[in-house]
C-alpha cells in the first residue's frame, strides 16, 4: 500500500507541475480536504487556489524526498516558479523563486482523502521581490 501510495503522490506532482488539476481530481476522493497556507477547503477552492499560482507562477513540483507508512505520504517537495503574471494584488516582477515545500497525504481507498502543505511563503515573496 505505501508504495502504491507514494506513486499517487508522484502522479500529484507531475499534474500539479503541468497545471494539469482535472488529473489530480482523478486522484483525490469525492470529499477531498486540503490544508495549507491559503486556508482549508475542499477540491473546487483548491482548485480556484492552484489555478492562480500556476497561472501567476507556473509553479514546479520537484519530489526530493517520500516517506510513506500506512495510508500516510509525507513529501518534501523543491518548489520554484517565476513571477509572470499578477497574483491576487500583487503584481508580477519577473523574478524567480525556489524554496522547500512540506506536504502530508493521507489516503483512503488508494485516492488522496486529505492534503496539508506547509512553504515559507515570506521567502517566496521576498526573493520575487514582492514583499
Amino acid at each position: 500500500m505505501s508504495e502504491r501510495n507514494k506513486a499517487v503522490v508522484r502522479q500529484y506532482a507531475e499534474a500539479f507541475s503541468r497545471g494539469d488539476f482535472e488529473a489530480i481530481r482523478t486522484l483525490c476522493t469525492p470529499d477531498f480536504v486540503v490544508s495549507g497556507v491559503m486556508g482549508k477547503g475542499d477540491f473546487e477552492m483548491a482548485l480556484k487556489i492552484w489555478n492562480a499560482l500556476h497561472h501567476a507562477f507556473g509553479l514546479q513540483l520537484e519530489i526530493e524526498d517520500l516517506i510513506a507508512e500506512g495510508d500516510r505520504v509525507a513529501a518534501r517537495f523543491l518548489e520554484s516558479g517565476t513571477f509572470r503574471q499578477p497574483f491576487f494584488e500583487k503584481q508580477p516582477t519577473g523574478k524567480s523563486y525556489r524554496v522547500t515545500a512540506m506536504e502530508w497525504f493521507a489516503f483512503r481507498d488508494g485516492k488522496i482523502a486529505e492534503r496539508w502543505g506547509a512553504r515559507d511563503s515570506a521567502s517566496i515573496f521576498k526573493q520575487l521581490g514582492a514583499e
